[in-house]
């Protein structure tokens, strides 16, 4: 018997679109069907198509999806596009067009190969990170963070103005915030004595998110700051380009002020321990001590100074043989021995 693929795969094509047949309900609690959520990492629309890790992902979620629907679940499974930032920018880039025009395009081209192999995505939930309804929310989430300090006596971030309301009243002295290093003591007086420029440049060492000069990956064929989970073996994952480290004026997150919250709220969520263990090494919390190693003078260098190391295991410190400071180091110029400099 002949199978006839083409027509019966194009016949439920139709039927599932026209039907909305796998579009989650919004049920009243009285439907009693336990819900399920599966949730995919969205493509990036920077090509003309579907490579082949798109379907080799989604297949296994589509699987799951199936499977729970079968069973009565009702089950939410969305599809969307990561189509907002240096991918489709760089895909724009080559082709010489816009990036509106060519992320559209791609997007369309990406719809039509996943309805082709048949997911079961619900296409009412689509999400497009470059459109204006979805990234006004980066922005306002980025302005409520501008607006906000860490207060680590109540654990959490509090509004800006409940901090300059605490300055005018006591100054700093006996704030307790997660703020920039080496901050100046002042008191209530001297504060409501400085300028508004003066003040506004104190706050930015209080705010959560925060103006500056960091070291950053910089690819400069790609013409950005890049990630380090952008760099493969020390050149950028998207088109093996060099990447040097270089001092850059940007905005900074102290997301580090979240990071025992974060680690203590993955105990809460229902995740297999690899998983969980993964996430515990991106927040990279690390329990040890700072040593200091003393650097003997030399003929550019009379002053006594020391090297600050921070290490896991302060047990082993009295096996060092050796330690290697990062070549852009603040350091680096001022102890290396003549005979060195040129190396």
């Amino acid at each position: 018997m002949k199978y006839f693929h083409n027509e019966i795969e194009a016949k439920w094509r139709k039927y599932w679109a026209e039907n909305q047949t796998f579009a989650a309900e919004n049920p009243t609690e009285a439907s009693g069907k336990p819900k399920y959520y599966v949730l995919d990492m969205f493509p990036y629309p920077s090509g003309a198509g579907l490579h082949v890790g798109h379907p080799l992902g989604y297949i296994a979620s589509d699987i799951v999806a199936r499977y729970k629907r079968h069973k009565g679940f009702n089950v939410l499974h969305p599809q969307g596009y990561d189509s907002f930032g240096l991918p489709a920018e760089q895909y724009a880039i080559q082709t010489g067009q816009h990036p509106d025009k060519t992320t559209k395009e791609n997007i369309a081209r990406y719809r039509e190969q996943l309805d082709k192999i048949g997911f079961s995505f619900d296409w009412s939930r689509e999400v497009r990170t470059s459109n204006a309804d979805y990234y006004k929310w980066t922005q306002w989430i980025f302005i409520q963070l501008f607006n906000s300090w860490y207060n680590n006596d109540a654990n959490k971030a509090e509004d800006i103005a409940t901090l300059i309301a605490l300055f005018e009243k006591e100054g700093n002295a006996s704030v307790n915030a997660v703020c920039d290093e080496g901050i100046t003591i002042f008191s209530s007086s001297e504060w409501n004595a400085f300028s508004d420029e003066e003040q506004q440049k104190i706050l930015l060492q209080y705010r959560l998110t925060y103006l500056a000069e960091t070291e950053v990956n910089w690819c400069p064929a790609l013409g950005t700051v890049l990630a380090n989970d952008e760099i493969v073996n020390g050149v950028s994952e998207r088109g093996g380009h060099p990447v040097i480290r270089k001092k850059m004026t940007q905005w900074s997150m102290r997301i580090s002020a979240y990071a025992e919250r974060l680690l203590q709220g993955l105990e809460t969520i229902d995740w297999t321990e690899s998983l969980k263990e993964s996430q515990r090494n991106w927040i990279g919390k690390s329990v040890g001590a700072m040593v200091s190693f003393k650097v003997l003078p030399t003929t550019d260098n009379q002053q006594p100074t020391t090297v600050e190391v921070f290490t896991t295991r302060p047990d082993t410190i009295f096996g060092v043989t050796f330690m290697t400071l990062a070549p852009e180091h603040d350091l680096v110029a001022k102890i290396t021995t003549p005979e060195q400099k040129e190396a």
